[in-house]
């Protein structure tokens, strides 16, 4: 398990670096991929045939999926828990770093 920092995060700026070290296992972050992509695919499919239900369903994918990659690949607490509203945005820049290079698949 990796151990959680006792530092109270002010800036995304600061929190960032620290996200991406509790993402360094491959699956895991693939894991987070896979569930950003379906989240956005139900989305899709929710305002395409506006079947609002679906909507629902999108923490239980981006979630669910990013979970698994923390108990079982990354073996770590997710920074959810923490974090809610950096480690959220968090998932959506690395995802962005994905599409652009930035950081491996």
């Amino acid at each position: 398990m990796s151990t959680q920092t006792a530092e109270r995060f002010t800036r995304f700026a600061d929190f960032y670096p620290f996200y991406l070290a509790e993402h360094s296992n491959p699956t895991c972050r693939r894991l987070h991929y896979i569930g950003s992509f379906l989240v956005l695919g139900i989305l899709a499919y929710a305002l395409i045939t506006q079947q609002w239900l679906w909507l629902l369903a999108m923490p239980l994918a981006g979630y669910g999926f990013a979970w698994v990659g923390h108990f079982i690949f990354e073996k770590n607490r997710p920074a959810t828990f923490q974090y809610p509203m950096y480690s959220f945005l968090g998932d959506w820049v690395m995802l962005k770093d994905m599409l652009t290079g930035k950081i491996r698949f």
